[in-house]
């Protein structure tokens, strides 16, 4: 039986059958079956890791709209009122280290996490500094508003990461989460580009009003479930048969396994339990602020343990809860795409005070404390880096509508977990959060900081369709993070 639309049921995933058939098999961008057997038979030639991986897993967290770097983690309280804004900062567990005050949970587990305060890049657009930053690489079309999805886009973390690990015997690879980031186009950034569609994340959807997610099709216990999934095989074998041998043999071998890892997927009990949050006691749901049924954010904690156990339901929470169990279940990448959820995001041009503090720091602060701690709790921190980004900061002049602008010149990251050192703050903004003032980092550094984790160098190089080469990442590691 589906969720979808009702508030407290069960919030597991729903796989959808036609996404494992355009993964495994037909394409994103309508891929012929000839190009995707180039694609793959390119794919072979490629080696495993160039060193030990310092981590098995990535969490990579990513805010979309721009937070307010100047009210969050690189607060700028002796420049003038119009920079410095409304908030007051807080110390953390890390003596000399201040954050915003909307961030009290995030303080005391700081000791634990690292901040990049000097990132920067020259994409002024939402869609052109997605790709910058869930990329790793400058759009080739430069800043643009709208920048459409095509099989010759740049491919996204996760993707290169199923590209470069796809000898390993895994079912799932690459997650990508509530996949909420969506307009009209689709922000870019999110897929496999020119890699192929055999690379895309697995996407799990999310409904941010109900607060579910959408899980009929993974009940297989239910006959009707297993009966359909039967008659799917039963069709792959009728379509395999009816070819007429216009494949090769081999490429049709290599295809029939595609299909069978995403059967696999279908039938996997770890990946079915991983995706079932109620499996989670109330408690610990709690703590990442998904709170009993019924009860919103705005609402606030109800109830003689509420001030205990958390501040009401968002998916904002529910989504990092379902990053580390999915983490738990050996999946190496998993995207949380924080969009549009109880209505706002982060582009604040207008009330930007407001917005952060009412509406946006408290879920997140209290969710990413969470799972730093959860993950530590089950010994799980040390072998997972969790990345925390947006596209940009936010204007150092707040604006005439009391906002914040677009300003990708300077902006902060969060990272914890897989070896970084806790407490560091790697590089620094001028007097007013303007522009980077030492130790200037890119979103080409990040990534190769990502994959050296992962154990791949970025001088490492893998093919495009066209057989150009590429390079991982063309950046430099942050090594004085670890």
């Amino acid at each position: 039986m589906s969720n979808r639309g009702r508030v407290g049921r069960p919030a597991i995933v729903e796989f959808k059958r036609r996404q494992l058939l355009q993964r495994c098999g037909l394409g994103l961008f309508g891929w012929s079956l000839p190009r995707l057997f180039q694609a793959q038979a390119r794919a072979a030639s490629m080696s495993g890791p160039n060193h030990e991986a310092r981590v098995k897993s990535c969490i990579m967290i990513f805010y979309y709209g721009g937070p307010s770097h100047l009210d969050t983690f690189d607060m700028k309280p002796l420049a003038p009122a119009e920079v410095r804004g409304e908030f007051q900062s807080i110390a953390t567990t890390v003596p000399g280290l201040r954050i915003s005050e909307h961030l009290p949970h995030t303080a005391k587990i700081m000791h634990k996490a690292a901040i990049i305060r000097s990132l920067h890049h020259s994409m002024r657009a939402h869609d052109s500094a997605c790709v910058e930053t869930l990329t790793g690489r400058t759009p080739v079309g430069g800043d643009q508003v709208i920048i459409p999805e095509t099989r010759e886009s740049f491919p996204c973390y996760g993707a290169l990461l199923s590209y470069l690990r796809r000898s390993e015997e895994r079912v799932l690879s690459h997650a990508a989460l509530p996949y909420v980031m969506h307009n009209i186009p689709q922000t870019p950034g999110q897929t496999a580009g020119f890699l192929g569609s055999v690379y895309a994340p697995f996407q799990i959807d999310g409904d941010p009003d109900t607060l579910t997610y959408r899980a009929d099709i993974l009940n297989l216990q239910d006959g009707v479930a297993s009966e359909r999934l039967a008659q799917r095989r039963a069709l792959l074998g009728t379509m395999e048969r009816g070819s007429g041998g216009l494949t090769p043999s081999g490429s049709a071998a290599s295809m029939r396994a595609s299909y069978e890892k995403a059967f696999d997927l279908l039938r996997s009990e770890t990946v079915r339990r991983a995706l079932d949050i109620e499996q989670e006691d109330a408690r610990t749901r709690a703590r990442y602020g998904h709170g009993p049924p019924g009860e919103s954010y705005l609402d606030g904690p109800k109830g003689p343990t509420g001030a205990e156990l958390g501040i009401g339901r968002n998916m904002r929470g529910l989504n990092l809860l379902l990053a580390r169990r999915l983490v738990e279940a050996g999946v190496p990448f998993v995207n949380v795409y924080d969009f549009k959820q109880q209505g706002k995001n982060w582009d604040s041009h207008r009330q930007n005070f407001r917005q952060h503090k009412n509406h946006l720091l408290p879920p997140a602060d209290k969710s990413f404390a969470a799972l730093i701690e959860d993950l530590d709790d089950r010994g799980l921190l040390d072998s997972t880096l969790v990345v925390a980004v947006g596209e940009f900061g936010r204007t150092p002049k707040i604006n005439e509508h009391a906002g914040r602008d677009h300003w990708p010149d300077c902006y902060s990251a969060v990272l914890a977990g897989g070896g970084v050192t806790g407490g560091a703050v790697y590089g620094s903004s001028d007097k007013i959060g303007a522009f980077p003032d030492s130790d200037p980092v890119t979103p080409a550094d990040l990534a190769a900081t990502v994959f050296r984790c992962l154990g791949f160098e970025p001088e490492t190089e893998f093919s495009d369709e066209a057989g150009r080469p590429w390079r991982l990442s063309e950046g430099q590691p942050i090594n004085a993070l670890f």
